[in-house]
């Protein structure tokens, strides 16, 4: 039998907002925390120092807990193997979210997560087993991205990449979202709560997943255990956890899973469509010489502003090359951006050295840093050559069928 007892004030928590269920012969008691409260690490503090608890779980997982944990973790990186994964995206919205955490803990005084990181310390300590029952941010990221259209897409992009480069101090409703939600949410801002799907995959799958990882790792030896998790979770996880009836394997690896969708550029190949058709009308009407100048137009417009996108991002000369040179060539490499090829040179010709990465989290928060710190211009490598690239392919079709309607 289940039960679900009512949020509670208990002097043990510091008055922080709790949940407790029992199933399975495991009581469950879920501690609310905001992610930059000092009053919430001293009620985990409180918590595992009372001795009741058998198991402690924490809103994490690996990734996250060595990034709270060890400060090199950035200075192990190995760029070029980022690139080639195609995890840029992924790499510069960890940045954004990084960037972000570093302007609260200034703000605030205090490290966003160090309740989370405090309750791992101490349970070890104390030998007691830990739990990381969060789903990794990566397959978050990407299972959110594939739930928006391209102008979601676009939008979430530049929601991120304002809090990446605002030097404004974290607004008061934004510090109140954190006490009662969740880092993610508040990263997001307000297309989080906007966006249903979006909220969905970052919110709702979570406290389900916890609550599946959560009765995975039940021991017969554990009777009590203590979950840290942001206030916003509580609710939802609590609800999962009392009422799933799933085996929690299956469960997690759905939640898991990111289909593989087929990667079709649609709209690039529609631009495409549109250019080389254009191109050919010129060929068959106006021969070789109209066929040569819109060949000539296409050259100069794909590979020349993606050589701007390159040079704007303050790359080395043979990156920009790189960039001009392959750009022109986007129909027969669909899959492989441009950028891919020019930020594969940036990081082979001005190789990031160990201090750009320890510095890496600093130099995030201000644009001057993003071009003084080599693994923050490979990212911008990366992103403004695929912006000059695309662009130049737009201005093509205009031009091409210009020519050809003229």
């Amino acid at each position: 039998m289940t039960e679900t007892l009512p949020e509670t004030g208990d002097d043990l928590f510091a008055g922080q907002p709790v949940r407790v269920v029992e199933r399975d012969g495991v009581r469950y008691t879920l501690l609310g925390t905001a992610h930059v409260s000092r009053a919430s690490v001293e009620a985990v503090e409180k918590a595992i120092d009372s001795g009741r608890f058998d198991a402690v779980a924490v809103e994490l997982d690996p990734q996250r807990l060595q990034a709270l944990s060890d400060p090199d973790t950035l200075a192990k990186l190995d760029l070029v193997e980022v690139i080639r994964k195609g995890r840029v995206a992924l790499f510069a919205a960890n940045l954004a979210l990084s960037a972000y955490q570093r302007r609260l803990a200034e703000q605030l005084g205090i490290e966003p997560g160090a309740e989370l990181k405090r309750a791992v310390d101490l349970a070890r300590e104390r030998d007691l087993p830990v739990h990381l029952i969060d789903r990794e941010v990566g397959l978050t990221f990407r299972r959110a991205s594939q739930r928006l259209g391209f102008f979601g897409k676009l939008k979430l992009v530049a929601g991120l990449g304002a809090g990446l480069f605002s030097s404004e101090e974290v607004g008061e409703n934004e510090i109140e979202k954190l006490k009662q939600g969740d880092m993610l949410e508040s990263s997001f801002g307000e297309f989080a709560s906007e966006n249903p799907a979006l909220y969905e995959t970052i919110i709702g799958e979570r406290d389900r997943y916890m609550a599946t990882r959560l009765r995975e790792a039940r021991d017969s030896q554990q009777r009590e255990v203590l979950a840290v998790v942001g206030a916003g979770h509580l609710a939802g996880l609590a609800r999962y956890l009392e009422t799933d009836t799933e085996a929690p394997a299956p469960l997690r690896a759905e939640l898991e899973a990111v289909p593989k969708k087929r990667n079709i550029p649609w709209f690039t190949l529609g631009i495409l469509a549109i250019v080389i058709t254009g191109i050919a009308v010129g060929f068959y009407r106006g021969g070789l010489g109209v066929g040569t100048e819109l060949l000539a137009t296409w050259a100069m417009y794909t590979g020349g502003l993606a050589g701007i996108g390159c040079l704007l991002a303050g790359s080395h000369p043979l990156s920009i090359l790189t960039a001009m040179v392959v750009a022109p060539f986007k129909p027969f490499r669909l899959s492989i951006p441009t950028g891919a090829f020019s930020a594969l040179v940036e990081a082979r010709l001005r190789k990031p050295a160990y201090e750009d990465f320890l510095k890496l989290r600093d130099d995030a928060q201000t644009l001057k840093g993003w071009y003084r710190n080599r693994v923050t211009r490979v990212v911008l490598t990366f992103m403004l050559t695929n912006l000059g690239s695309m662009l130049g392919l737009w201005l093509t079709a205009g031009k091409v069928w210009g020519k050809v309607a003229g």
